[in-house]
């Protein structure tokens, strides 16, 4: 497509901000404007619940008291709002430290936004994380029958705590103050995500006092180093966490760690991969023997972030007992190690003042020097994809390279961009090796891309040649902030202990070692990884195809709820994904298979009980919808129980909207007139092509078949209109037929499309850089005579299946029943983010379970609306032929040019005559006149 330049007039292009979309500015900003550093106020500002101002608030009684609150509390609902008015005696910057209690939700940190005065002071408060409480279900740590340890389940342990303003991307090493003049202020925190209690807020003096400060009132106090003490505190008996995902580990790499199993498993550890998010927290309860001075100390390995050091914050009964404790740090480790907190430059540890009795540790991921980094990073990618999206509306995304473009004319800052960003970069870059004590690996992506962007500013006509490749340095630079981002530590145990004490050995010995290695290879011959029963009897076999975890999550909840409540016990096996058909034909399949995509393969071969037959069937049918078991159904039964339902979403990208002034598309109508818009600015919309024709054709009122799949229907006027409409968006309006969606959506390519909202995470996770720039919504439809717009579209379910050949069929349908409720699906859900993280949220096609997911109660709005539209995808014999011929017709048709409504009709013919030959081989009804 031709390039569109703007006639007339050459107009400049801005590309450069210091505040979000919204107008909002970032913190930094904030501070630099308010000014007035220095400002210290001398005295707190308590505001109770009992002071609430009622016309500041809404959705948020008041109650008497709340299990162990001091006095009234404030009952916070998810989308509530609450605030106080207030008077402040003297200017300065306060810290805002809120006192709250989680209450039962989704599972989700809970999220507010804040506002002073009746405005948000900067971008970051528009989304303020409050992490809840979780814990081990159990003190002990039970074992299986194989005397292996059981991972604890995590459960929510919700009590009082308070935490003050924190980035809740990490992007700050402080917490985030807001400065008061003397006078009237009002203060607000408005419901974003899940309900919580709260007591009261603190506005405290922004005061820090320096371990130095902290020696001399150890000296002024008298306080006395301890003697003889040496305690322990194992990791894994953490007893309070800020995620479900930071649960007890097992590490089986040596003998250096405790407690140490050559063949067995043994929960010895906690932390790894899953604590490594900015604001994740761990606390331990440790017991002290006597007053006195302690160092406190951890035996860690570092071993995942390559060539960074990592950051905790060490909090002591939570309280801050000064500023360098908030950026204990942990170097690289590729073995265990020992340490205690100290002054890195000297190398002296930290004294800690504790009484006798017990105390409460904490330490909480923090990005610490590299916090600043990583920002100045952030931004710098927000300005070169702004820059980026500024070429390509005049040059495309593939410049004619005989062409020459007035870029320096339309965009005068764009050298100076090029070479301002290079010079922040190498910043960061000798920041990083300074840190690192010489070249560090983290630098290299830096000072790469630093170069380049150096050259191109120097060299500006050279960028249409260099285009693609600015585009990669953009992308590299985003996943540099991924890797950098995350502050992964694994910690066997903490230790408190009298300075004169010698810290505890890291290794086991060389010989320990050695037998380590020579048992664990005689015992990898001789144990047990079996999932199933124990060597009970067991009632039913179920298999399920997928990872360890997962299986392993399900033989807990099995043990745990389902064998107590039923008596009925499950022998479980993890299998391949293609072995279930072919044992299913050699008569070796199991009594009941879960996640089970193809039903209809084995439903038309006799292999599948009718579940519909069933008692409480349907009850079991109401937790879903219709579209759930469209799969599942062969001519008069219904042979699967839903588990999972995929649906599409529309995705687009706020910041990039408003800049171009256009609103979200509700119909396809308003979809397609952004089309030329962005074309004109060499932008897209990102339609996958065979999910767009199912969209189409059931928005017009058609459908795949007829009747139970005796004959294809898309040769009938609303499939032949849909197939037109579907072919013109690429012929006529050229949307690309093959993309990556995700990072063009993430350079803005692609401000706009429809993907499956499993996307959704996927965005959340991966692409930090846009974080609250994009959003989801229902995707656009056809409006009909009755005004309504109908969003139809088609989902892909998986579920579970009961096979004829099972002896205890009472049982098994039990163990489905149980399976597919709600209750079993939210708690599947949950625990398999507290392993996976965000991005491997559960596609529940249970209506409740979803709704207990860690979605927002806005997320969850949006997906409804969406999901009360989904239509299930029919699945017939022969269905295999439908996606390749309709497929094999739209090629034609954009390779070829051929007549839409002839290519149509020769492949509706064709299918027909697949399914017939199909429909025979079943001795099913064929239509009138095939033979």
């Amino acid at each position: 497509m031709e390039p569109a330049l703007a006639s007339g007039a050459v107009k400049p292009l801005s590309v450069s901000s210091d505040s979000n979309p919204k107008g909002l500015l970032r913190y930094e900003s904030y501070q630099k404007k308010v000014g007035n550093p220095s400002a210290i106020a001398s005295q707190p500002i308590e505001l109770l619940a009992s002071e609430l101002d009622h016309s500041l608030s809404e959705g948020s009684p008041i109650e008497s008291s709340y299990e162990g609150s001091t006095g009234q509390v404030i009952r916070s609902g998810e989308m509530g709002t609450f605030g106080w008015t207030f008077h402040v005696e003297e200017d300065g910057w306060y810290d805002v430290k809120l006192r709250y209690s989680p209450v039962s939700g989704t599972g989700s940190p809970i999220e507010r936004e804040l506002r002073v005065d009746g405005n948000i002071p900067f971008a970051e408060a528009e989304r303020m994380l409050y992490p809840r409480i979780w814990g081990n279900e159990r003190e002990d740590i039970e074992r299986d029958s194989n005397d292996n340890d059981i991972r604890p389940r995590q459960v929510e342990q919700p009590g009082w705590t308070e935490r003050s303003l924190n980035d809740a991307e990490g992007y700050y090493a402080d917490t985030l103050a807001i400065y008061l003049a003397k006078g009237k202020h009002t203060l607000q925190f408005i419901g974003i995500r899940e309900p919580m209690m709260v007591e009261r807020v603190t506005l405290e003096p922004r005061v820090a006092k320096s371990y130095a400060d902290i020696e001399k009132e150890y000296a002024e106090k008298g306080y006395q180093q301890a003697d003889d003490a040496l305690i322990k505190v194992q990791g894994e008996s953490a007893y309070h966490k800020s995620s479900p995902s930071l649960y007890p580990i097992n590490d089986r790499s040596g003998p250096d760690v405790e407690p140490y199993d050559a063949s067995r498993i043994r929960m010895n550890a906690i932390g790894g991969d899953h604590w490594k998010a900015p604001g994740q927290w761990i606390a331990w309860n440790v017991e002290v023997p006597a007053d006195g001075l302690y160092e406190i100390g951890f035996k860690y390995k570092q071993d995942l972030a390559r060539g960074l050091k990592v950051t905790r914050k060490l909090m002591v009964d939570g309280e801050l007992p000064f500023a360098e404790a908030a950026k204990i740090t942990f170097p690289p480790s590729t073995s265990w190690d020992v340490k205690a907190a100290g002054d890195e430059r000297t190398g002296k540890p930290y004294l800690f003042y504790l009484t006798k009795g017990q105390h409460e540790l904490r330490l909480e991921v923090t990005m610490g020097d590299l916090a600043d980094m990583v920002r100045i990073v952030k931004d710098s990618i927000q300005e070169l994809n702004g820059l980026y999206r500024k070429i390509i509306m005049i040059t495309g995304t593939a410049p004619d390279q005989f062409r020459d473009y007035p870029l320096e004319d339309l965009i005068p800052t764009m050298a100076d961009t090029f070479l301002a960003q290079s010079k922040q970069l190498s910043l960061v870059a000798d920041e990083m090796d300074r840190l690192a004590g010489g070249a560090s690996v983290n630098a290299t992506v830096l000072r790469t891309t630093s170069y380049r962007l150096q050259d191109l500013g120097e060299h500006p006509e050279t960028i249409t040649s260099r285009l693609t490749s600015f585009k990669d340095g953009i992308m590299s630079l985003g996943t540099w902030m991924l890797s950098v981002n995350t502050q992964p530590l694994t910690l066997d145990y903490l230790f408190v202990s009298s300075p004169k004490t010698a810290l505890p050995e890291a290794g086991a010995g060389l010989w320990a070692s050695v037998k380590h290695e020579l048992t664990s290879f005689w015992y990898s011959f001789t144990d047990d990884y079996n999932l199933g029963g124990g060597g009970k009897k067991t009632d039913i076999t179920v298999w399920v195809a997928g990872g360890r975890d997962q299986a392993q999550l399900i033989r807990t909840l099995i043990d745990s709820y389902f064998t107590p409540e039923t008596g009925i016990q499950v022998d479980l096996q993890l299998v391949g994904e293609n072995v279930l058909l072919p044992a299913t034909l050699a008569g070796k399949g199991p009594d009941v298979a879960i996640a089970t995509a193809n039903v209809i393969d084995f439903a038309m071969r006799n292999a599948l009980e009718d579940l519909s037959q069933y008692p409480n069937f349907q009850e079991v049918y109401g937790r879903f919808r219709d579209s759930a078991f469209a799969s599942f159904k062969f001519k008069d039964g219904v042979f699967a129980i839903p588990e999972t339902q995929l649906f599409p979403m529309l995705f687009y990208r706020k910041d990039v909207l408003s800049e171009l002034g256009m609103k979200v598309p509700d119909t396809w109508e308003e979809m397609m007139s952004l089309v030329p818009e962005l074309q004109k600015r060499n932008m897209q919309i990102g339609l996958m092509p065979n999910p767009t024709f199912d969209t189409l054709l059931y928005q017009l009122g058609g459908s795949y078949y007829e009747g139970d799949g005796i004959a294809a229907a898309i040769g009938k006027p609303e499939g032949m209109e849909a197939f037109r409409h579907w072919t013109e968006l690429y012929t006529h309006y050229k949307l690309p037929r093959e993309f990556e969606f995700v990072n063009r959506f993430r350079t803005g390519e692609i401000p706009l499309g429809i993907a499956d909202y499993t996307t959704f995470n996927t965005l959340a996770v991966f692409a930090p850089e846009i974080r609250g720039e994009w959003g989801f919504a229902p995707i656009p439809g056809v409006k009909g005579t009755d005004g309504v717009v109908h969003r139809e579209s088609l989902s892909s379910a998986t579920g579970s299946v009961m096979f004829k050949k099972a002896k205890n069929k009472e049982a098994a349908w039990k163990f489905m029943s149980w399976w597919t409720n709600a209750d079993t699906q939210s708690s599947f859900g949950r625990e398999m983010e507290s392993i996976l993280g965000e991005s491997g949220r559960y596609t529940a096609a249970n209506v409740e379970a979803l709704k207990r997911l860690p979605w927002s109660a806005k997320e969850v709005a949006t997906l409804n609306e969406q999901w009360k539209w989904i239509v299930g995808k029919p699945a017939v014999p022969g269905s295999y032929s439908f996606d390749r011929h309709l497929q094999n017709a739209f090629f034609e048709v954009f390779n070829n040019g051929t007549d839409v409504r002839e290519t149509l009709e020769e492949y509706v013919r064709i299918i027909n005559q697949e399914l017939t030959i199909k429909r025979k081989e079943f001795n099913l009804p064929i239509r009138e006149g095939e033979q």
